[in-house]
């Protein structure tokens, strides 16, 4: 896979995860704390994919071969790590929501 492809399956994946994740905010304040739940549960499963594929990147790495860092994978890198905050956040939320009803 390119370093193009590797980025756009990064930036595709936490894409996902973070759209998941705003997701099950909206079913929380709306009080659908089991599709919320089920909405992180796939979100998760995005963030898994996202990973996946930059341990890939790494272990190529760790085996010598040179990657040439890119701006897309730069902003792949943004992407992904955005994901996994507002992922952190959203999980946050939900127990606020829970705990006010």
């Amino acid at each position: 896979m390119s370093i193009e492809e590797i980025s756009f399956q990064i930036i595709l994946h936490g894409g996902n995860a973070r759209n998941l994740a705003m997701e099950a905010i909206q079913h929380a304040k709306d009080g659908e704390y089991d599709i919320a739940e089920s909405k992180i549960q796939e979100a998760n499963k995005e963030i898994g994919k996202a990973h996946r594929t930059q341990t890939d990147l790494i272990e190529r790495e760790a085996r010598g071969e040179k990657t040439e860092i890119r701006l897309l994978l730069i902003h792949a890198q943004d992407h992904l790590m955005n994901a996994i905050t507002v992922l952190d956040l959203t999980q946050e939320i939900i127990q606020l929501y829970k705990s006010i009803s």
